[in-house]
């Protein structure tokens, strides 16, 4: 890998002898050679990392093709990553099982106050719900015990990343020094890499990003998959106040891929706090009406809920278009004239495989088929992918192989694919992204969603009252758990604003700052809308709404109540369409009356379990706005 960098416009040195390594504290001639391309603050970062960390060597990402060829055939020659022939440029990486999600657990937010982070703690005890606490003196501590020598006998490589469009005024830039090469070529699909941002980097606000798989060489056991982690020592830490991100033992995506949940949901909504603006969990849409009014809407679901499908849905409605500009994070901005406008700061898909299809969403089957690193699917004898939902016959005589290696067939008890296989592809390639996804300037939001897996009880959509009211339906977001973290099973949790794995400071304070947005001045604010795709009947356990492209007859009542065309009437969660507003024209057996429940037992109980949350999980940090909801809804489901 170093010779075929080297000989690709990129740097690598020669590499040091035992004896003379990283002596006198400082850099070896040979690890120093060509970070004369970077700006002073970030030569000084990667100086730091290399003497902590001690490589073998050192590569400056450039972001070319060439480069990223490189880096490919070094990925197959280690066993790491295997290519699919069926498909262009497609490969296929298998993890080491116990490294398959985040990691919630060990993932802290690092500051001087505790309660800078996080709500004091539960006055039952137990563990806190929204985030984890590490002083500055135990992360030190943390660090000296993992981080020394962690890079022996690898390359260290060095990723300078923009977040956005580069220009855009909403634009962040990073720089992460890494040892997996699985991380470098991931993070040149889902961020904007290379040459290009060095000079963002001269500023000294960039975010410094520290990874490590935690496996020098020569390894002490073996591995498996080839893949290198340290599961029992992993730890993912943030450092808001310093803009630093530190993480260990771990390669997965969301726990080594710094720029995607770490910078641009941790870090950002803690900068977005204090600069006045937001980074949030949501998809951006733009939806075109037949008679040719666009209209952008954002919305938050927890992970594996359908973003990345209704980012990419292909409308049921005749004469309505969608386009996507992001499937999961938005960072947003009041321009000049009070117009909330977004940027999607991702430039890739980072997807949840099983259940996508063309049927539950041709547009993401059409953007994987090249350039795409598939984890943790299974794969079929003639070289293409396989999982769960896929709804593909295989040719006779094709034979499966599962995410574990292992030779599987239908009806085995394991799945092929593990639940949170990932598949990794370049945001251009969507047939219908948006014209407008890489505006600088970001795009207008005239809509807030908000969502999840609820079964029952929760109406198909409502409206928030007022932007107030919205803040509450965010913080009272509930969902089945889902397989992107170590949760498991179909037990509910509270997840406010989508953002409960992934607050970046104390999140009765981030709710205190979505009441302070409302409170602008001259801000025209999107309205804030509730939707669940995911009632079952009671009995059958069917879902009730069909949902996918269908899904489009909601985002029309929604854009309609934007326009000030749409009815609604008040219930007690909010404002609904009447019997009727709705289109469901053409869908037999969906019935109105099944997705509008509202039986008062179950919003007393609804209501009763939220206020013992927040005072579990939030206390004396939520805010008395939100509270006087929860009262105003507790005396509207009086009256039902």
């Amino acid at each position: 890998m170093q010779k075929a960098i080297g000989r690709l416009g990129g740097w690598v040195p020669r590499l040091p002898s035992p004896r003379r390594g990283l002596s006198g504290g400082g850099l070896s001639p040979e690890l120093g050679e060509g970070l004369g391309a970077l700006p002073p603050p970030a030569r000084q970062f990667v100086e730091e990392g290399v003497r902590l960390c001690r490589p073998r060597a050192l590569h400056l990402c450039d972001g070319s093709p060439e480069e990223g060829a490189a880096l490919l055939a070094h990925l197959q020659a280690e066993g790491l990553l295997h290519p699919l022939p069926k498909y262009e440029n497609c490969w296929l990486a298998r993890t080491d099982p116990r490294d398959v999600a985040r990691v919630e657990s060990r993932t802290v937010l690092v500051t001087e106050r505790e309660r800078d982070a996080v709500p004091p703690p539960p006055p039952g005890g137990g563990p806190r719900q929204l985030g984890n606490w590490m002083s500055p003196a135990a992360l030190e501590q943390a660090v000296q015990e993992r981080f020394p020598g962690c890079m022996q006998g690898r390359t260290m490589y060095a990723i300078p990343f923009s977040m956005g469009p580069l220009g855009s005024p909403l634009a962040r830039a990073g720089l992460q020094l890494t040892d997996s090469p699985y991380v470098v070529a991931s993070m040149r699909l889902m961020t904007r890499v290379g040459t290009p941002v060095l000079p963002a980097l001269a500023r000294d606000d960039f975010v410094r990003c520290l990874h490590s798989v935690g496996r020098p060489l020569p390894l002490r056991e073996p591995l498996v998959n080839q893949w290198p982690c340290d599961p029992d020592r992993t730890l993912v830490a943030h450092l808001p106040d310093r803009r630093r991100i530190v993480s260990f033992g771990s390669g997965y995506g969301g726990n080594s891929l710094l720029g995607k949940k770490c910078f641009a949901l941790r870090i950002a909504s803690r900068l977005a706090r204090d600069e006045g603006w937001l980074a949030e969990h949501m998809l951006i849409l733009g939806v075109t009406d037949p008679a040719g009014r666009k209209r952008y809407l954002a919305a938050a679901f927890p992970s594996a809920c359908g973003k990345t499908n209704l980012a990419m849905m292909t409308p049921s409605l005749p004469g309505w278009r969608v386009h996507c500009v992001g499937d999961d994070i938005a960072w947003m901005k009041f321009d000049a004239e009070g117009r909330l406008r977004a940027i999607n700061p991702e430039c890739g898909f980072f997807g949840v495989a099983p259940g996508t299809s063309a049927r539950t969403n041709p547009n993401a089957m059409l953007t994987i088929r090249r350039n795409t690193i598939f984890t943790n699917v299974g794969q079929t004898s003639d070289g293409g992918v396989y999982w769960e939902g896929l709804d593909q016959p295989l040719p006779p005589g094709t034979t499966l192989t599962s995410w574990l290696g292992q030779p599987w067939q239908p009806g085995d008890p394991q799945p092929c694919a593990h639940p949170n296989s990932r598949f990794c592809a370049p945001a251009s390639q969507c047939p219908i992204i948006d014209p407008a996804w890489e505006d600088p300037e970001g795009v207008p939001i005239d809509a807030i969603i908000f969502g999840g897996r609820r079964p029952e009880g929760v109406p198909l959509v409502y409206e928030a009252f007022n932007w107030r009211h919205g803040v509450f339906v965010g913080s009272a977001m509930r969902s089945e758990a889902t397989a992107a973290a170590e949760h498991t099973g179909r037990r509910l949790m509270h997840d406010p604003f989508a953002m409960r794995p992934f607050f970046g400071y104390n999140a009765g304070q981030y709710l205190a700052h979505w009441l302070a947005v409302g409170e602008r001045r001259g801000a025209r604010l999107p309205r804030i809308f509730h939707v669940n795709w995911f009632l079952r009947h009671p009995l059958t356990g069917a879902f009730l709404w069909p949902g996918f492209g269908h899904n489009a007859r909601v985002l029309a009542w929604i854009c309609g109540r934007v326009a000030g065309e749409a009815a609604a009437v008040p219930a007690p969660v909010g404002l609904v369409p009447p019997e009727g507003a709705l289109d469901l024209r053409g869908l037999p057996g969906v019935a109105y009356s099944a997705l509008f429940p509202f039986r008062k037992a179950f919003w007393e109980e609804e209501a009763r379990q939220l206020r013992g949350y927040y005072e579990e999980n939030f206390g004396p940090d939520l805010p008395k706005e939100v509270l006087g909801e929860l009262e105003a809804l507790e005396e509207r489901v009086k009256k039902m």
